[in-house]
């Protein structure tokens, strides 16, 4: 039985493929080999081109020769060897296999191991996007009013049906939402994302939660239990990211965090700070000095004045500020305290089962290269 084997030059994206012998390889399946890492996958899968690799593993690009479509394939090698990043895995795959929204990825296929004494790597196949949000935030497109308000309707849209599902991201980011050039959006990367009970109101907290920058103030100030909330505040983080091009909490550290936060969204009063139980955070909040919040048309002000005035600049004014108790609330009422929040069903309602959807705005242009 023989296998073929490709070396793909990654800066130009050419393969050349060579027939090597191989005896593990399994019938019906072929090799190349993408970033000095090799896949082995079903022969229907034809190569295009690498997308992308980290920790996580490597992507790229395939076409289902049988049905034309093309999909995105991540390996991830040795995916058994470190207990915790096992989990994410089987608790992303769990969770994709049971979502069907067209704002979240979908798993396509699972390729199986040569056998179960084998079974040391793990191929995913899902949709396949032409970009993520962060991608585009940083390169020279320009993004219209109509833009963010699409991209942040099918955020919510999303969020929404996670929620209802009772699970919760946990790492929301530009880089976990993925785009198509006509502005489709879907959410990705649910290896952190985990269930609660429908009963269960909170969550103990663990430190494998949220990328900082993106990252509530519950979470930094050891609080021993968090909500959904979570999720709406790193979408307030986003949507300000969207607006200004920049990141709006950009900490080098959890300290420097804080300390931006209260910076721009003014220090919390004692009253406010009641959900925080550790005694060690909290000295820590009451020796930060006093600042008022800096109003919105100060940190935004290139955005139109009557986009401060939609639901989307309130977004920005309840999600970024608030903490986990009115947060979902403060999306139609933003003069609500932002460090007092409730989350409630009819603003989600409101906010993601509008009777007109957000138009569809103009093409992204794909091409631009990333801002210097």
């Amino acid at each position: 039985m023989s296998s073929s084997t490709t070396s793909i030059e990654e800066a130009t994206g050419v393969a050349a493929a060579v027939a090597v012998g191989n005896d593990d390889a399994r019938l019906g399946t072929h090799s190349f080999v993408v970033s000095g890492t090799t896949f082995q996958v079903d022969s229907k899968y034809k190569f295009i081109k690498p997308i992308g690799h980290g920790a996580y593993g490597v992507v790229i690009s395939a076409q289902n020769t049988e049905t034309g479509d093309k999909v995105a394939i991540k390996k991830v090698s040795k995916a058994f060897e470190d207990l915790i990043d096992a989990k994410r895995i089987l608790r992303e795959i769990k969770l994709l296999q049971h979502f069907d929204h067209e704002n979240i990825i979908t798993i396509v296929d699972l390729l199986p191991p040569p056998s179960l004494a084998l079974f040391e790597d793990v191929y995913i196949i899902s949709d396949l996007m032409e970009t993520d949000l962060h991608r585009i935030i940083y390169s020279r497109q320009p993004l219209s009013d109509d833009h963010i308000q699409y991209f942040l309707y099918q955020i919510l849209r999303a969020l929404k049906y996670i929620h209802s599902s009772n699970v919760l991201h946990r790492d929301l980011k530009p880089s976990n939402l993925l785009l198509n050039s006509n502005c489709d959006l879907k959410v990705c990367d649910f290896g952190l994302a985990r269930g609660v009970e429908p009963d269960e109101d909170n969550m103990e907290l663990t430190e494998y939660v949220v990328t900082r920058w993106y990252r509530a103030p519950e979470i930094m100030l050891s609080t021993k239990e968090y909500t959904k909330a979570i999720d709406i505040w790193s979408t307030g983080c986003i949507f300000a990211e969207l607006l200004g091009r920049k990141p709006m909490f950009p900490g080098d550290d959890y300290i420097h965090q804080l300390q931006i936060i209260c910076d721009k969204l003014g220090t919390p009063t004692e009253d406010e700070l009641h959900f925080v139980t550790s005694e060690k955070a909290r000295r820590f909040m009451k020796s930060q000095p006093n600042k008022p919040k800096i109003p919105l048309d100060r940190l935004f002000p290139n955005v139109k004045p009557n986009v401060r005035t939609n639901h989307g600049i309130r977004v920005i004014g309840s999600c970024r500020r608030s903490t986990c108790w009115t947060r979902c609330s403060c999306l139609i009422r933003p003069s609500a305290s932002p460090w007092k929040r409730r989350c409630s069903t009819r603003t989600w309602n409101r906010c993601t089962t509008a009777t007109t959807s957000p138009s569809r705005p103009s093409r992204l242009a794909l091409s631009l290269k990333r801002k210097t």
